[in-house]
């Protein structure tokens, strides 16, 4: 038998699995220790789903989950983001506009999820802290996006602006989905959609800018 520590502080114990060199992983327990975390984060948020709490739903020990999943936030990732993914994105259909409000929606729809809802806020916060928690996330998830992203664009000939119509992307969504859910979900994606197709269109660059400010600046200097 285990301690594990609640939210206030005090412990409690928890059943452990006994050890047996070489058992193999056993899917179905990780199947209710994802689906404990996912009903705990709906239900009491995300600082009350701790270790102990998810092992008491999941009717598991802590050691069990430990051996899966090393810290709290590494569950609360795969409970939020690993049962629902980005994944199938829409097909690409060559009209780069519908195309990205595609995107668009399909991220709004995946992020304003309650479970996803629920964990972002605090894993935001754990990844202030530890950089090698979010380049985690990064590696696994947000590399082989943006690539389906970069390949889409780069099929007309936009690849340049790829990276930055990537971060627009997530962080316009993220924001939305945060505040304000799938209220006025179609208006919010017809909008981003718009100033996405903007972006990648853009040959606006700082060098040309200035070149093109300075001529005009004189005139007016001089006028």
């Amino acid at each position: 038998m285990t301690r594990n520590k609640t939210s206030s502080g005090r412990e409690e114990p928890v059943e452990s699995e006994p050890q047996s060199p070489g058992r193999p992983r056993d899917p179905q327990k990780d199947r209710d220790v994802l689906a404990a975390t996912r009903q705990l984060l709906v239900e009491v948020g995300y600082q009350q789903t701790t270790i102990a709490a998810v092992a008491r739903r999941a009717a598991v020990g802590a050691p069990t989950i430990y051996r899966r999943w090393p810290r709290r936030e590494a569950l609360i990732e795969d409970a939020a983001f690993g049962h629902v993914t980005p994944a199938p994105l829409p097909a690409p259909t060559g009209d780069v506009r519908a195309d990205l409000r595609a995107w668009v929606e399909t991220f709004l729809t995946w992020l304003a999820a309650p479970v996803t809802r629920a964990a972002i806020p605090g894993l935001l916060l754990a990844y202030q802290h530890d950089d090698g928690l979010y380049a985690r996330l990064v590696a696994r998830s947000e590399e082989d996006v943006r690539a389906l992203l970069a390949e889409l664009l780069a099929a007309a000939h936009l690849q340049a602006r790829a990276a930055a119509v990537f971060d627009l992307l997530v962080a316009a969504t993220t924001t939305r989905a945060l505040t304000y859910g799938l209220d006025e979900a179609a208006d919010f994606c017809d909008r981003t959609a718009d100033s996405l197709t903007a972006l990648a269109y853009s040959s606006w660059r700082p060098d040309l800018a200035d070149q093109l400010d300075g001529p005009a600046q004189g005139a007016q200097l001089g006028s």
